[in-house]
């Protein structure tokens, strides 16, 4: 499998040797590349992750979704950006002017921060430390400050509650959230990021395969505290329209509210993400043993594992969102305290013993899994077709009743 270290090498030797550059010059513009490529990658896949929300939206509606700017409603996300960058920003009265500005940069800066620790294929880890999962943690939280700062300085009532809600919901989640990690750490024996991958790259090398109770255990708990974590529903609280209109960033316009917005679905594509990461491989891709097999999935890079994997991840969240009711507060705390942070301290405890004593080895419970998902995933795809077929026929019957109502 290629290693993205080559390129970065060669680039730097083309600084310093070649173009004879000071080292510190060198490194300067390096971090300036770096930081562009994220800020050019963090947009970019924030306009495909809006774009595939509302299709899929659409599609669990019965809808056809954006059909109207560009082929197939594609330049719809484009035409939402330019009328959010013309529109004015203003300061509401009585509002925290300083924290009402610095609120939306801090939930942006936790959010292009998390992003710098994916994993998007070998040697192409942005932020790999050999504590990286620890710093993971502490800077995604920075988001939880502006959400709180966000409501409480905006000088609305909705906006102050909403912020309440939010951060007692994120901090709680953080809980199941970092002891899920921690579990995951114990079992590969390290908190850097690509060690983490490393440690998953034999055969039923990922994590959920490995036969492990514990790290599957775990795999589910960080997919639902992520999920709430992200304020996604149906643990979205904080932004619950029918009591709160638009929650703690009601008084926000502009890019204000862009900030907001942006940070909320890439905060989606990180928890997908490092789900891939921790539990399926992060850029490994799918071996069995067979030497033919595993040759044909080598040829795959990494990097179209690793998205392939996050992007699944992504479109299941959404399903889960799309799909049910939203949660009270009793009942979202409830969930985590009662519930899933015990289980997931129980868990830890559990992964420690396996781990202490080698009882790790139990290879014929991950073939049961993979099978047990790949007939899950069969049926899935076959009632999506199934429910495609007759959508279709439900849009012809629909043409056919319009086209009817206008003969006559």
């Amino acid at each position: 499998m290629f290693d993205f270290s080559i390129v970065s090498t060669w680039f730097d030797s083309l600084l310093q040797l070649t173009l004879g550059l000071p080292s510190w010059l060198a490194i300067t513009i390096e971090c300036v590349l770096v930081g562009l490529l994220i800020i050019v990658g963090y947009a970019l896949l924030a306009v495909a992750l809006i774009f595939m929300e509302r299709k899929v939206c659409a599609y669990f509606q019965c809808r056809l979704g954006p059909m109207r700017v560009g082929p197939w409603g594609l330049l719809q996300v484009f035409a939402d950006v330019l009328k959010m960058l013309i529109k004015e920003i203003f300061f509401v009265d009585k509002a925290d002017k300083l924290l009402y500005a610095l609120a939306p940069i801090l939930v942006i800066l936790g959010s292009v921060g998390a992003f710098a620790f994916l994993p998007w294929n070998n040697g192409a880890v942005i932020l790999d430390f050999n504590v990286g999962i620890f710093l993971y943690t502490a800077v995604s939280a920075i988001g939880v400050i502006g959400v709180f700062l966000a409501g409480w300085s905006s000088n609305n009532k909705y906006g102050l509650v909403s912020a309440m809600r939010g951060a007692v919901q994120m901090i709680s989640y953080e809980m199941s959230l970092g002891l899920c990690l921690i579990t995951a750490t114990i079992l590969t024996g390290t908190m850097q990021v690509s060690g983490i991958v490393d440690a998953q790259s034999g055969p039923f090398g990922w994590l959920i395969f490995q036969g492990h109770i514990p790290a599957l255990i775990a795999f589910f708990i960080f997919l639902i505290a992520g999920n709430a974590e992200a304020n996604r529903g149906p643990f979205d609280l904080a932004e619950a329209e029918s009591e709160l209109t638009a929650g703690y960033h009601t008084e926000y316009s502009g890019m204000g509210f862009g900030f907001d917005y942006l940070a909320e679905f890439l905060n989606l594509f990180i928890v997908a993400g490092m789900t891939s990461l921790v539990f399926l491989g992060g850029w490994c891709p799918v071996h069995i043993g067979v030497e033919a097999f595993d040759d044909v999935m080598d040829l795959i890079p990494g990097i179209v594992w690793f998205l392939g994997k996050a992007f699944a991840m992504v479109w299941l969240l959404m399903w889960i969102k799309w799909t049910f009711p939203r949660l009270r507060i009793d009942q979202i705390l409830k969930l985590e305290w009662k519930y899933l942070m015990p289980l997931a301290l129980f868990n830890l405890v559990l992964m420690t013993v396996c781990v202490a004593f080698n009882l790790t080895g139990i290879i014929f419970i991950g073939y049961a899994v993979a099978a047990v998902i790949i007939v899950v995933l069969a049926v899935i795809f076959a009632r999506a077709m199934k429910f495609k077929s007759q959508f279709k026929q439900d849009q012809q019957l629909v043409g056919i009743d319009l086209a009817i109502k206008k003969d006559k």
